[in-house]
């Protein structure tokens, strides 16, 4: 492992560091950190709606009758994740505006102003689409605050566009008329954009988006090629800022939920069971803590990055909701989303996982997945529940294991990269 972590620090650490410092990627991570005490709350809201115990949940139902005392989850969701996007228009366009040493408050506003006119009303007279603000819109949100940021900053230097103000006007007031052209221009550059869209008669972009990730891959087949296939594109998908899994999930439900069913069927009536890779493989052998097996990577940093201490710290406040596969904030909080040192252990171990699962069941170590079940089922746990069998927990045990070896090397790089940084900034 010390020849492999050479190396990486020889060849690898120089590019990606390059890569990491690059203005427009510090932006998006900034703006990612600075909402994470927003998914921790989040992360937390969903924990209490969908905690996998029956008596928990039978409780809690008979002293608030029905699902009432879900709402106060729920509200806590909808004041997090579900508005991810808004949030980070503001704080990726504030971050990427403060490196450019320009006015922050207004290029946020801006930004959140330029999705807003991108976010197509559902019909005539309706609101807005509230699914695209948020972990599924994310995209289309981090290439909008980018774009007006960029426009807006530039404009903003143009002294022919400033409005000066006379002496004694409050600086707050001067300041908001020297944008004010600025932000006239951006925004019509978006709402002409969104007007030719309209006149061409085409999806809205956060649709059409989506459209074109589903589209290459929306009858695939049960095989180890298409598990794959899909494991990466969850994955890659995440990587950019897009909720793969959203992306991904009526995929997921066309092509392996009748496959579950199938098993199902077949087992309940002794017949053999037919599907090896169903929704249930997923959920059980590769999200081990998420998208990405994060609760491995939690454990990796626990582990060989006490001394990173920012990882360290998100860690410990993660790992109780990565026990139920509730991951955001690890995703956004490292962040992973365009980490490139975290890049190649996040697409690999999904994939890694989904073969050597596939393996283990082909032939015949493993049974295969019958029952469907819940997606925030504990690790190993879900193992055993999905395939009734000892030897679905322990597949599920030796992936976690197999999953906290890849990410081990990468943490300590990690870490070492971090130690680095933190004495030069000692040392200036």
């Amino acid at each position: 492992m010390n020849r492999f972590i050479e190396f990486m620090e020889k060849y690898f650490v120089p590019i990606a560091s390059r890569i990491g410092s690059q203005r427009h990627l510090v932006a998006i991570r900034d703006g990612f950190v600075t909402i994470m005490p927003l998914m921790i709350l989040g992360s937390m809201a969903v924990l209490i709606n969908n905690l996998p115990i029956g008596p928990y949940q039978d409780f809690l139902t008979n002293i608030f009758g029905g699902d009432v005392w879900k709402q106060f989850g729920g509200n806590l969701w909808e004041g997090t994740f579900q508005i991810i996007s808004i949030l980070v228009a503001f704080t990726i366009a504030y971050q990427l505006a403060k490196s450019y040493d320009k006015d922050v408050l207004s290029s946020g506003i801006v930004s959140v102003a330029s999705l807003i006119i991108m976010m197509r009303p559902i019909a005539e007279g309706a609101g807005l689409p509230i699914s695209w603000s948020g972990a599924q819109g994310l995209f289309i949100a981090i290439i909008v605050a980018l774009v007006s940021t960029e426009i807006f900053t530039r404009l903003l230097g143009n002294e022919r566009l400033q409005i000066k103000m006379p002496e004694g006007v409050p600086p707050a007031v001067s300041k908001s008329f020297s944008s004010l052209f600025p932000s006239m221009i951006t925004l019509s550059i978006f709402a002409l954009v969104e007007a030719i869209l309209i006149g061409l008669n085409t999806p809205a972009v956060h649709q059409w988006f989506f459209n074109l990730i589903q589209a290459p891959i929306s009858h695939l087949s049960n095989t180890l090629f298409a598990a794959i296939l899909i494991a990466l594109l969850i994955h890659l998908l995440w990587f950019f800022g897009l909720h793969g899994s959203n992306m991904m999930e009526p995929i997921m439900q066309a092509v392996y939920l009748p496959a579950i069913e199938a098993n199902a069927e077949a087992f309940k009536s002794g017949a053999e069971v037919p599907y090896i890779v169903t929704k249930p493989f997923f959920d059980a052998f590769m999200y081990l803590g998420g998208t990405g097996a994060t609760l491995a990577l939690i454990t990796a940093v626990l582990i060989a990055a006490r001394n990173h201490k920012h990882y360290y710290q998100v860690s410990k406040l993660s790992a109780a909701p990565g026990l139920f596969n509730i991951n955001e904030p690890i995703l956004f909080g490292y962040p992973v989303v365009l980490n490139p040192i975290l890049f190649l252990p996040f697409l690999l171990t999904p994939v890694i996982l989904t073969v050597f699962s596939y393996t283990m069941i082909s032939i015949g170590i493993v049974p295969k997945t019958v029952a469907f079940i819940p997606w925030t089922t504990p690790p190993v746990i879900g193992g055993f529940l999905a395939t009734g069998s000892w030897r679905g927990g322990a597949l599920a045990a030796i992936n976690f294991v197999i999953a906290v070896v890849i990410y081990l090397p990468f943490v300590k790089i990690a870490a070492r990269n971090y130690l680095q940084k933190q004495n030069e900034k000692e040392s200036d």
